[in-house]
C-alpha cells in the first residue's frame, strides 16, 4: 500500500431506487503512483460512480477509497487537497475569466497572491491558452474549454488526477492534443486515474485498466494482457444478409476456427492463425448473404465481447 497512491476495497454504493440499483458492487483495486490507470465500460457500468467515491463527491454504501493514504469518507478534506478531478461536464466558472478560473482555484488551495499569478501564468503557457487568458470562457472552444479544466484540477499539484471521460464528444483533434497532455503531467510523475468508452484511448494511454461492467470489474490488467486473454490471433466480423445463427453453425466447425458468435448483428469468427481459414471462412459466409468483412489483430473491444458477449458502445 505504501507504493500506492489509490487503493479501493470492497467499494460498493445502493441506490434505495425505486427501482434499486447496485451501481457498483465491492470492488478492490490498487493503482501505482505515476501509472496511468483506466476504468474501461460502457455507460452505466459504474465508472463515474466508483470515480465520484473516490473524490468524496459519492458517499458510499459501504468499503472504502484510500487516496495518498488518506482515508476518503474519514478526512474528505484530506483527501481533496491530494486530488484534481474533471468531470464529464463543463464545470467552468462562467462569470470569470480563462486567466481568473486557475486564480482563484490557485488561492482556493491556499496559495499567496504572488504564487496564484505565477503558477496561471505558467499553467496558460503550458495548456496553451496563453492568448485567451482575458477571454470569457464561454468564447472557448470545447476542447479549449477541457485542457483549461485539466489545468484548473492540477493548479495545485495534486497527487492523483481524476478524469471522467475526458475526451467524450471532443473533435479527433482536440482529443489528441488532451492525450498529449496526459502523456506529460505522466511523464511528471502524476498519477491519473481515467474513465473511458473508447477503445482506442485506453489502449494508448493506460498502463494498466479495468473492464468494469454491471458494477463489477470483470478483468484487470495492461491491454496487452488483456488482449492475450482472447487467445487468439485474428478476429473476422462478417455482416451477412442471411440467417446469423445458422452461419455461426456452419462457421464453428469449419478447420482453424476457434469459435463463432453473434454479437450485436454482425457474426465474429475467432481464429488461431489469419491465414488458412479465411477463403473456407468467405466461401462458406456467401452462402448466408455475406455483405461485408473485416479481420483485425484482437482488441481491447475483443476482451469485452468475449467477457459480457455484446459489444462496448457509447
Amino acid at each position: 500500500m505504501a507504493d500506492s497512491a489509490v487503493v479501493v476495497e470492497r467499494l460498493s454504493k445502493h441506490y434505495a431506487g425505486p427501482p434499486p440499483v447496485d451501481a457498483v458492487r465491492s470492488i478492490d483495486l490498487e493503482v501505482a503512483r505515476g501509472e496511468i490507470f483506466g476504468l474501461l465500460g460502457p455507460n452505466g457500468a459504474g465508472k463515474t460512480t466508483t470515480v465520484g467515491m473516490c473524490t468524496t463527491r459519492v458517499v458510499p454504501s459501504s468499503g472504502r477509497a484510500i487516496v495518498d493514504g488518506v482515508d476518503v469518507q474519514a478526512d474528505p478534506p484530506g483527501a481533496r487537497a491530494r486530488i484534481g478531478v474533471v468531470t464529464q461536464f463543463n464545470t467552468l466558472d462562467r462569470s470569470c475569466t480563462v486567466s481568473e478560473n486557475l486564480q482563484y482555484h490557485c488561492r482556493y488551495f491556499g496559495m499567496s497572491h504572488r504564487d496564484a499569478k505565477a503558477r496561471t501564468k505558467e499553467l496558460l503557457e503550458t495548456f496553451r491558452l496563453a492568448d485567451r487568458a482575458s477571454a470569457s470562457v464561454m468564447a472557448l472552444s470545447g476542447g479549449m474549454a477541457q485542457r483549461l479544466q485539466v489545468a484548473r484540477s492540477i493548479a495545485h499539484r495534486p497527487v492523483v488526477l481524476f478524469l471522467d471521460e475526458p475526451t467524450s464528444g471532443l473533435d479527433p483533434q482536440s482529443r489528441i492534443a488532451l492525450w498529449e497532455v496526459l502523456g506529460a503531467l505522466h511523464d511528471e510523475g502524476t498519477t491519473v486515474i481515467l474513465t473511458t468508452h473508447y477503445m482506442e484511448e485506453a489502449d494508448r494511454l493506460c498502463d494498466r485498466l479495468a473492464v468494469i461492467d454491471h458494477g463489477e470489474i470483470l478483468i484487470m490488467g495492461t491491454p496487452e494482457q488483456l488482449k492475450r486473454q482472447v487467445g487468439v490471433e485474428t478476429v473476422v466480423t462478417l455482416t451477412l444478409d442471411g440467417d446469423p445463427t445458422a452461419a455461426v453453425a456452419a462457421l464453428s466447425v469449419l478447420p482453424g476456427v476457434d469459435r463463432a458468435e453473434v454479437v450485436d448483428g454482425p457474426v465474429l469468427v475467432y481464429l488461431a492463425e489469419r491465414e488458412g481459414p479465411l477463403p473456407a471462412i468467405v466461401q462458406a459466409a456467401l452462402g448466408f448473404g455475406l455483405a461485408d468483412l473485416a479481420v483485425a489483430e484482437p482488441t481491447l473491444e475483443t476482451v469485452f465481447i468475449q467477457l459480457t458477449g455484446r459489444a462496448l458502445r457509447d
